[in-house]
């Protein structure tokens, strides 16, 4: 079947999401910052719906069993998988889809071998230095272990999760400036996260993100900018929890993404270096590459974003529409990408 045919062609699409982020019926009556929390998942079924898909949405928590129910009674052509956590462990994402690929069911996204190369940001940054990829320096702290200054880094350093996506346990705080607070900030990480921690050199300078989306062919999106307005006296421009998930505090602050203005020979380099780290790190259907742009020129990998978030008005939506494409086309690409993998 053509890929012309396929598009035109309607489809059973099982969306997988956390529970609790399942839109509800009557989502009029929902508050500004309750549809926010799903506003992916909403965004994602109202784009297939519109396409003309038979959808139907479940949600996963901590069981496979309902997958396979869900399978056998729907028989659906394809997963759109929208899970970031499995059992509450972002590191488990990737079992989700290996059980997929063991049923024999094709599924959005990436695959268990992209998302475990990803999903750890020191492996990653490992494997992205033997490609002579530049990176920041970086320590981890398991858990349960005495947290011990490396002599290889300097202050200052940024602590985050080793595992998690989405800012989560990062505030302005995990910027650290000695070895106290580098302990204090460790412990934070663990205790309330409840991963293992890394610590990386702080690169003072832009950050920027770049979304990809391909399996064979890989087609690089335009290079996307974090900006503030109105940041307080004193504060660092990164991207805390608040920054990416509270609505109030991204009006306060004036925080937006944008694309980011570069000479063509840069943004050029550093489209073409986002390729290369895709395909490194055997990513497909989409992904962000995430950067931090020196004042000197020089640009670190950060880390590498599989499956991130579609929500129509967040950056990777919003790159696609300057790349020429709307957002139901973005979504049908996506699922035409899962499909295409096969089984």
């Amino acid at each position: 079947m053509s890929r012309r045919a396929r598009k035109r062609r309607t489809l059973r699409v099982l969306v997988l999401m956390h529970p609790d982020f399942m839109p509800p019926t009557n989502v009029d009556a929902a508050s500004e910052r309750e549809a926010f929390e799903w506003k992916t998942e909403y965004d994602v079924l109202q784009a297939l719906r519109s396409l003309g898909h038979e959808v139907q949405a479940l949600g996963v928590s901590d069981e496979l069993r309902p997958i396979r129910q869900a399978v056998d009674a729907f028989q659906p052509h394809v997963v759109f998988n929208l899970l970031e956590e499995f059992h509450g462990l972002a590191s488990f994402d990737h079992h989700v889809v290996s059980y997929l690929s063991l049923i024999r069911v094709p599924f959005t996204g990436s695959g268990a071998r992209g998302l475990v190369l990803a999903r750890d940001k020191a492996l990653s940054k490992k494997v992205l230095a033997y490609h002579r990829i530049p990176a920041p320096a970086f320590a981890v702290f398991p858990r349960g272990q005495r947290v011990r200054m490396p002599r290889h880094l300097r202050f200052p350093l940024i602590v985050k999760s080793l595992t998690e996506e989405s800012s989560l346990g990062i505030s302005q705080a995990s910027v650290v400036e000695d070895a106290e607070r580098l302990t204090e900030r460790v412990r934070f990480i663990h205790e309330n996260v409840g991963s293992d921690a890394i610590a990386e050199s702080f690169i003072e300078g832009r950050e920027l993100y770049v979304g990809l989306i391909g399996n064979r062919r890989v087609e690089v999106l335009p290079v996307w900018e974090l900006r503030f307005d109105n940041l307080p006296r004193g504060a660092l421009a990164i991207a805390t929890a608040r920054v990416k998930h509270n609505p109030e505090y991204q009006e306060k602050r004036g925080v937006r993404t944008e694309q980011a203005e570069l000479p063509p020979e840069l943004a050029a380099r550093i489209q073409r270096t986002s390729r290369r780290i895709y395909r490194i790190l055997e990513l497909d259907g989409y992904a962000r590459i995430d950067y931090r742009l020196a004042e000197d020129g020089t640009l670190y990998f950060l880390e590498a974003n599989p499956n991130p978030d579609i929500a129509e008005r967040e950056d990777f939506a919003a790159a696609a529409r300057a790349a020429g494409i709307p957002y139901p086309v973005l979504v049908e690409r996506i699922l035409n990408l899962g499909l295409g993998r096969g089984v």
